[in-house]
């Protein structure tokens, strides 16, 4: 195809009706959700951004490989599919099925992090690092200082801060360091990429020293596709060849396999070494289930599987990311503040310059957000403050140099049109902002992951929320 916007490689074959809410039933709605979009029921939302893991449309080959799911309890068939399907494509060759990302977190977290330990990392995630600090670990952020700049065009802001790194491990000490955690895409940062470059950067700085390299490979297909479009020397290679390089130069992987993999439920914690895939199987018996289903059912391995084959395809990545590049696109040109470039799997606004009259401790990226809704019934996801949650040191509130609303597209779920529905909305809410100067404070605080559970009021009367 030569067209700007290819057309999507499927046919819709089934559909589901949405509701599009009134003004008053928005109104009500995020009243009862305590301005917390994440609150809202899904019933009450028209266009739900608020995240692409597990939001996907799974395609007819899936939906016919859930059919044969073997649910024995154990050695299931759909388990050792699942298995031969990561190591193709990922190389790793010990392979631990959990429910989703998260418990593949917890199971390397409690495997190696003790008190006392650091973890370097290319940006934090929220539950990555909450998982990490309850097992005795310290993250630190050695990104890329043009990560946290919203409008610079850096090709690869995933990439890490090799003398950070290296300054970091000579200031602990190697054995403080149970290994580095490395993100690709980098969610936190808008979705941004990570070059092969830096990868190998890392691989033979950590190798000199012995630390693991750990991955977070959710988002590792938009990761290979940006390395074959941005990096020099890779533009001739397929995806699926990139994304094995890029695993070979790791030693293993936490997935969720809600992202990349289509599925709407299922993950996965990879590792080249027998004792720590040994441990990790221990664990897994206590906190998922046993070492051949994890946390899913036969029919969600199955759908993950083929999922795994359907993401590598070129025409299927080059799709996706031309959905999220179009929205992009469309509020760059209306002047919207937005990370820059576009990322793998959202178009994120800067809500702190959208509304500089409200402080970071009245949340404009949870105040925008609540507003996006409000116009349209579009959901979006805070990453700003209140994903930051607070020091545990000083107890006060974390101010990442980033405040977003992250408008996130689900894989094969909606139109051109939709997208153009989101971004009238976007646009509108954004020039409604441009002179208010007070936003949120909480109702109720939860200790972890506060943005999930969260309540809030407006600070004042009026304003962007009415």
């Amino acid at each position: 195809m030569t067209a700007s916007y290819a057309p999507e490689p499927y046919r819709i074959k089934v559909v589901e009706p949405i509701h599009v809410p009134t003004a008053e039933q928005r109104r009500e709605a995020i009243v009862e959700a305590g301005y917390n979009i994440t609150l809202l029921r899904a019933q009450d939302v028209y266009m739900d951004l608020y995240t692409d893991s597990g939001t996907n449309a799974m395609s007819d080959r899936q939906w016919a490989a859930v059919m044969v799911g073997d649910e024995a309890y154990a050695g299931s068939a759909s388990f050792y599919r699942l298995e031969a399907a990561v190591r193709k494509y990922y190389g790793y060759p010990h392979v631990i099925p959990t429910h989703q990302g998260r418990g593949a977190e917890n199971i390397l977290s409690r495997c190696l992090i003790r008190p006392g330990s650091h973890v370097p990392g290319n940006m934090y995630f929220t539950t990555t690092r909450t998982h990490q600090e309850l097992n005795g670990g310290t993250f630190h952020d050695v990104i890329v200082k043009e990560a946290h700049d919203a409008a610079s065009e850096h090709p690869f802001k995933g990439d890490v801060d090799l003398a950070a790194l290296e300054a970091l491990i000579r200031e602990v000490g190697a054995d403080a360091i149970p290994y580095v955690s490395v993100a690709a895409t980098v969610n936190m940062a808008g979705g941004q990429p990570i070059s092969m470059a830096s990868l190998e950067a890392v691989r033979e700085l950590t190798a000199r020293h012995g630390i693991p390299v750990m991955l977070d490979a959710a988002r590792a297909v938009e990761n290979a596709w940006f390395v074959q479009q941005r990096e020099p020397g890779w533009s001739g290679h397929s995806i699926a060849e990139i994304l094995h390089r890029m695993c070979d130069l790791t030693d293993g992987a936490c997935m969720s396999a809600k992202k990349d993999s289509y599925a709407n439920i299922g993950g996965w914690l990879a590792v080249r070494d027998q004792d720590l895939a040994d441990n990790a199987r221990s664990l897994l018996v206590v906190f998922e289930g046993l070492h051949t289903y994890g946390g899913m059912a036969g029919r969600d391995m199955e759908a993950v599987a083929q999922g795994i084959e359907e993401s590598v395809r070129e025409e299927n990545i080059r799709a996706r990311v031309d959905q999220v590049t179009y929205l992009g696109d469309r509020l760059l040109d209306a002047g919207v503040p937005v990370v820059r470039p576009i990322g793998g799997h959202a178009v994120c606004v800067d809500a702190a310059a959208v509304l500089p009259g409200v402080p970071r401790d009245e949340f404009p990226a949870q105040t925008l957000a609540a507003a996006l809704y409000l116009d349209s019934g579009t959901r979006c996801a805070e990453r700003g403050v209140v994903s930051a949650g607070r020091d545990p040191r000083t107890g006060a509130n974390r101010h990442p140099d980033l405040e977003l609303i992250r408008l996130t597209i689900p894989r094969r779920v909606y139109t051109r049109s939709h997208l153009d529905v989101v971004a009238d909305s976007v646009i509108r809410t954004v020039e409604a902002g441009r002179d208010v100067t007070s936003g949120l404070r909480f109702v109720h605080e939860p200790a972890t992951l506060r943005f999930f559970l969260a309540r809030f009021a407006p600070v004042r009367e009026g304003g962007l929320l009415g």
